[in-house]
């Protein structure tokens, strides 16, 4: 209130002087007219002035007809006598007198005006630094309700998680049903999982189921280059949450506050750890009938610090996986609800020719299906549109500028048959889906196979044939033209990282059931910057070996193999030159042929 009585003082000071500096440029008298001073003794001489009012070098007054006049008088000193000898009414008045308002309005009001001004804008700024000083450690999160139109109907494919959460939910509405039972709610709830598994879609419908406060941040907002912003912006968080319980906070991206303590440079207790330390305080308190719920997201649980992550701060640990078979089919039709997909677009089959992908990748393959159709000028998206939208994501765009002769596009085809061919005859091998010898994305050609089901374990069979597969474009160009390029560069590097695996991490080698090597975890760097050896030169020996008699005897088999059908490997280049893709029913027309010979091959792979 004292704020608005200064203020309004300041405004009509300011008004004041306004007035002041102004008024006097307009005449203040109404009816007067001002006439020369030649005019005026004329006037004087023939009798028409009654009554004269003198101020300095102003002459004022009155006609006989009563017309109002002024004038102006310098030096005429014969000014008096004459005015007396007509018998004038004379009126002297001080010109101090007759502009003494104006005076003082010019005298002291503009420099009251002036000082005052002045105090008024040095207090503003000072008060505004202040301002802005306070407010900068000061949380950024405001608390949501009812402006988010997220709900659980609009999240697939992690039914496990959603259930964690509904439950949470429920917990906020209906406390009675589980206080009777002594069930205490949750403190923390920690969402883990790779990128684009829906975490932040998680929080999202909790924010628009809720119905109670949800103050939604990410980590880095926590993060300054000034000493105590971070932990001054958790007190002011928590503070702000207290006063409107019960309420959730979303914490986004908690690896940026919450990594390892003392694995900072040298180990000092730096910025963030401060913060850290203020947000477990926070967290795990003296004060239990907190009734705030904590959630946070992250990718990287292996670098969060182990007293975040106990009992008591972070309760549950949800792991949010890629989404199955089903899960993706649902993720799909989600959305798909809002696009115009024509009759032929099946969900399961698109949901089936895309394992391993999160729901961020569906969404981006029917957004890049609803690009395609918009850029054909069509009303509906076919499937024809998410199909290339499909090969976009996992390979890349079509380069269709690019050129390549005659001759190398002949040794990209059989290079890719080369693998199809490996591919259809192994047991353990994921069959081919489509082969192209279209560049795109980086590849001059690609080979696309699809899981018959959802995996997680790998057998040592099928890794040793995953290895034949990915090598038998190389023992194609080996076989055809008795030469090699360089377009297996990276089937050579996969192949290898799958054999180290096999040895040093599987244990599926001659070397025994251990492992080898050790990662070195820079937890402040947030990766893995060496692998710590943990076995000796001679090992390290055998390894290498053990390796290479694994990508020697798969490169053998998948050379066999295409030995013995030579005859089909050019017939299916052949076809693949004409054509240069080949997926669905030619796809299985080509490779037909090579199902009679599939039982009967040997593995061949060591034991």
């Amino acid at each position: 209130m004292k704020a608005n009585w200064k203020n309004i003082f300041i405004y009509l000071l300011l008004l004041l002087t306004a007035v002041a500096v102004i008024a006097p440029l307009f005449p203040s008298d109404k009816g007067v007219k001002e006439i020369d001073f030649s005019n005026f003794l004329d006037l004087v001489d023939q009798g028409k002035v009654a009554d004269v009012t003198i101020a300095g070098d102003r002459v004022s007054g009155k006609l006989t007809d009563k017309t109002k006049f002024l004038t102006r008088a310098l030096n005429y000193p014969r000014l008096v006598p004459d005015l007396r000898s007509k018998g004038i009414a004379i009126k002297i008045d001080s010109p101090v007198e007759a502009n003494w308002a104006w005076n003082l309005a010019i005298q002291l009001l503009i420099p009251i005006a002036f000082f005052g001004l002045l105090w008024w804008l040095l207090i503003r700024q000072a008060q505004s630094t202040n301002s802005q000083a306070m407010a900068f450690g000061k949380s950024r999160a405001k608390p949501l309700i009812g402006k988010v139109n997220v709900t659980f109907a609009d999240v697939a494919g992690v039914d496990e998680a959603k259930e964690e959460l509904v439950e949470i939910v429920d917990f906020l509405k209906n406390p009675a049903k589980f206080q009777a039972l002594g069930a205490k709610m949750p403190k923390g709830l920690l969402l883990m999982g790779a990128p684009g598994t829906g975490k932040t879609l998680l929080a999202r419908a909790i924010a628009g189921e809720a119905g109670v406060p949800f103050f939604s941040l990410s980590g880095s907002d926590f993060v300054e280059m000034f000493v105590g912003v971070g932990a001054s912006r958790v007190r002011n968080l928590f503070t702000e949450a207290k006063k409107q319980t019960p309420a959730i906070v979303f914490m986004d991206e908690i690896d940026a506050v919450g990594r390892h303590r003392g694995a900072g440079v040298g180990g000092g207790h730096d910025e963030r750890e401060q913060t850290l330390n203020q947000l477990l305080v926070e967290m795990d308190g003296f004060d239990p009938k907190t009734n705030i719920i904590i959630i946070a997201a992250t990718n990287r649980p292996d670098i969060l610090d182990p007293a975040l992550l106990r009992p008591g701060r972070f309760d549950r640990q949800v792991i949010l996986d890629k989404p199955d078979l089903n899960g993706r089919e649902a993720i799909l039709k989600i959305h798909g609800k809002n696009k115009p997909l024509a009759k032929d677009v099946d969900y399961n089959v698109v949901a089936r020719r895309t394992p391993g992908f999160t729901g961020a990748d569906l969404e981006n393959v029917l957004n890049e299906a609803a690009i395609l159709a918009a850029r054909a000028n069509k009303k509906e998206v076919a499937m024809e549109e998410v199909e290339e939208a499909i090969d976009r994501v996992i390979a890349g765009p079509e380069k269709k500028s690019r050129v390549i002769s005659d001759q190398e596009k002949r040794i990209v085809a059989f290079h890719e048959v080369g693998h199809a061919i490996v591919s259809k005859l192994l047991p353990h091998a994921d069959p081919v889906h489509k082969i192209s010898i279209l560049p795109r994305g980086m590849a001059l050609g690609y080979t696309l196979q699809l899981p018959t089901e959802d995996r997680h374990l790998i057998s040592k069979s099928e890794s040793l044939d995953k290895i034949a597969v990915m090598l038998g474009g190389r023992a194609a160009e080996e076989i055809i033209f008795g030469e090699i390029t360089s377009g297996a560069e990276n089937d050579l590097e996969r192949a290898t990282a799958l054999a180290k695996k096999m040895v040093c991490e599987f244990g599926m080698s001659d070397l025994g059931l251990r492992t080898f090597g050790r990662k070195d975890k820079q937890v402040f760097l947030g990766r893995n910057i060496a692998e710590m050896k943990d076995y000796s030169e001679e090992t390290a020996e055998r390894i290498d070996e053990e390796i290479g008699k694994i990508i020697n005897s798969c490169h053998k088999n998948a050379r066999e193999l295409l030995n013995k059908h030579k005859l089909e490997l050019e017939a299916i280049a052949k076809v693949l030159m004409e054509k240069e893709t080949l997926e669905n029913d030619s796809l299985e027309e080509a490779l037909k042929g090579l199902t009679d010979f599939q039982d009967d091959q040997a593995s061949g792979h060591p034991s």
